[in-house]
């Protein structure tokens, strides 16, 4: 291991949660970042409080392996699917379960819209897409035929009117939810294509594969037709198994079988850092609201933790943003480096954090004006 990486695996903070006896499969912040969601082979489904980092609640009900489980916007109800080819919802508060669909497979991934209306689902021994009411129980629609072998992922945009879909066949597409037609069909992996993620302002999207890369696709200019995606690559060993954005779409992580995570600068498609300390294969990953975590979750039994808020600071990757030319300079303010990306103008002296709390998101006078332009403010 490269001594970087070993100064790395000792900066980069990490809490490790136990208790599971399997592989958890998937791993989720919800409740404001005060909880976590967790799906695991032991066929359990738990909810974690992040403080304590103590299980919660523990809902029983798959009779086999449960491969995702996701929390409603509201937090008042939980969705799980699982090798006993069943989707469960539950009510999070009394942990009972409210309506259940049966599926001809295993159900390989389940996920509430936005306004948490409605919950899509797919299996494995059907290529269709099902879409449900999830107040009522009742399906509303079924794309058919959707990919030509088995959906590893479906979610809804943020927006709610399309979805996306990843599949074996080594394709993602986007499905319009009202003509139920395929809109956008993405090529290049050359193999299995395991997640996806998407920008909150859906300009940007991501796809993981089991061919070792990270596709990145401008869905917004639609550049890829001409240009193609832009891949990621030699950054993991192994097929990888997930990729997230952050929530502002400017970084974006990874996860593989090779037991490492590696966080991205989005905007320079290049390697910020690498994060080590599973044991065996990364099933899931997500990052907190404010962007100061990253949850990961493996076939090792553990939920990992990891503290990237003081990241940006850390000599190497100062050093990666600088080769790729990232102008870095320090904050007057705090005293923290900062790369010129961060800032809100090109001549600003002080970083995006520093300028935001001085401001207090008021609506700028004249002098807030001069300051944009690179003055200092008056002492007192």
């Amino acid at each position: 291991m490269a001594l970087v990486e070993k100064a790395l695996m000792r900066i980069v903070k990490q809490r490790v949660l136990r208790g599971h006896e399997d592989a958890v499969q998937s791993c989720q912040y919800c409740c404001d970042d005060q909880k976590i969601l967790t799906a695991s082979f032991d066929k359990m489904v738990k909810l974690w409080g992040v403080e304590q980092g103590e299980v919660a609640h523990s809902f029983e009900a798959h009779t086999h392996h449960v491969n995702q489980a996701r929390m409603s916007p509201d937090n008042k109800k939980m969705v799980s699917g699982g090798w006993d080819k069943k989707m469960h919802v539950w009510d999070v508060e009394t942990g009972r379960v409210l309506w259940t669909a049966d599926h001809p497979g295993i159900v390989t991934s389940v996920s509430f819209s936005k306004d948490g209306k409605s919950i899509v689902s797919s299996s494995d021994l059907e290529y269709n897409i099902r879409v449900w009411d999830a107040e009522e129980g009742r399906m509303i629609s079924e794309i058919k035929g959707a990919h030509a072998s088995a959906v590893t992922s479906c979610n809804f945009t943020p927006r709610d009117d399309r979805l996306t879909t990843t599949s074996m066949d080594m394709t993602s597409k986007f499905w319009d939810l009202k003509s139920q037609k395929c809109t956008l069909t993405l090529r290049g992996h050359i193999n299995i294509i395991s997640d996806c993620s998407i920008t909150a302002d859906e300009r940007r999207f991501a796809t993981a594969s089991w061919d070792k890369t990270i596709a990145l696709w401008d869905i917004a200019t639609g550049s890829y037709r001409s240009q193609g995606a832009t891949y990621l690559k030699k950054s993991h060993e192994g097929s990888i198994s997930s990729v997230a954005f952050s929530p502002d779409g400017s970084m974006l992580v990874s996860g593989g079988y090779d037991m490492n995570m590696v966080v991205w600068d989005a905007d320079n498609c290049a390697q910020k850092l690498k994060l080590q300390g599973h044991e065996s294969w990364i099933e899931d990953l997500c990052w907190s609201q404010d962007q100061n975590w990253i949850m990961s979750c493996s076939k090792d039994h553990t939920v990992r933790l990891w503290n990237v808020e003081d990241s940006d600071e850390l000599p190497v990757v100062m050093e990666n943003k600088r080769t790729i030319g990232v102008k870095i300079i320090t904050c007057t303010e705090c005293g923290k480096p900062f790369s010129m990306m961060q800032a809100e103008d090109a001549k600003s002296k002080k970083c995006v954090f520093c300028r935001m709390q001085k401001r207090d998101y008021f609506v700028p006078t004249t002098e807030d004006q001069e300051l944009s332009s690179g003055d200092e403010a008056p002492e007192g």
